[in-house]
């Protein structure tokens, strides 16, 4: 009975030194106490991320710095999908820092690459309503050759279209109506050839002639421009004389203006003595045509008619 005991005391301190032992191994191969810290980040794409699996690597400029923690899809926008990251503490995560996603070599296999961050920015901090800090994201490679490709499809097929509506049935009517017409033309031009080149050797005549008639012109410009100088030199010389005239006119009646005020009442009274002497010249001329005696012996007295005495009463 003794044995029996002994021999599960032993069995059992051999179970817990061997599983304290596989404990220890494991927490040695995991770092110990050097196990690597990690933050976690949050970020969302809208493009498919075919390859890229939970575990898959996280790098910073080509360094391995963590790795995707958890994929799955926005339940708000069934095409955003979001991603978790686990992120060594101490990585320069910064506000401009940007994730993409690529692909290593030709296997295909996925990882996110992270870029950016100026030494300036500050470092990425969680905002109000988040649960860890948000990565911005960058459309992949593929993504963005896709877009480009799709847009020059697009175009492409926009070109052709257009390119069959120019060369519809009725357009090439059209054309072929034009083409025969422009050979209808060379042809007529062809016949006409010697017409043609007597028609350009009369137009070069007569440009060499226009060239002679604008030489001559040149002198009879020049005359022209002396005379129009000299025209307008008699007129400044006429206005000048005319704005003398002006100030003479002006002078001239101001004097008369004076000469009015001045010499008029003395003429009026003149004219009335005038008018007073002429009166009493007509009056003695009528006398004396009456008794010329009275020039030489002074007037006589006229003489007592019938019945009148000489002395009054």
């Amino acid at each position: 009975m003794e044995n029996k005991v002994n021999l599960a005391l032993v069995g059992g301190f051999v179970l817990v030194l061997a599983t304290a032992l596989v404990g220890v191994v494991l927490w040695l191969a995991s770092g110990g106490a050097y196990q690597t810290q990690f933050d976690r980040y949050d970020a969302s794409v809208e493009e498919s991320v075919s390859g890229l699996n939970p575990k898959a690597p996280v790098k910073y400029n080509g360094v391995d710095v963590g790795q995707v923690e958890r994929i799955w899809l926005d339940p708000e926008n069934p095409q955003r999908v979001k991603l978790r990251f686990q992120i060594e503490q101490g990585t320069p995560v910064k506000v401009d820092t940007v994730a993409t996603l690529k692909t290593q070599g030709l296997t295909g296999i996925a990882y996110v690459e992270l870029s950016g961050g100026t030494p300036g920015s500050p470092a990425l901090t969680r905002h109000e309503g988040q649960q860890h800090p948000v990565i911005q994201t960058r459309p992949s490679l593929s993504t963005r050759l896709e877009n480009v490709l799709t847009q020059v499809l697009a175009r492409l097929d926009s070109t052709s279209t257009t390119i069959n509506e120019v060369l519809s049935p009725a357009n090439r009517q059209a054309f072929s109506g034009a083409l025969a017409d422009i050979a209808s033309v060379a042809r007529t031009i062809a016949a006409r050839r010697a017409t043609l080149d007597t028609a350009i050797t009369s137009a070069g005549q007569t440009l060499h002639n226009t060239a002679q008639a604008s030489q001559q012109i040149g002198p009879v410009l020049q005359r022209i421009e002396r005379s129009a100088q000299a025209i307008e030199t008699m007129g400044q010389s006429v206005a000048t004389t005319s704005d003398g005239a002006g100030k003479a006119v002006d002078t001239i009646a101001a004097d008369m203006q004076r000469i009015s005020a001045q010499t008029l009442p003395e003429l009026e009274r003149l004219m009335g003595e005038m008018a007073a002497l002429t009166t009493s010249l007509r009056r003695l001329s009528d006398q004396t045509q009456r008794d010329p005696r009275g020039l030489l012996w002074g007037r006589q007295p006229v003489p007592p008619g019938p019945g009148e005495t000489g002395t009054p009463p």
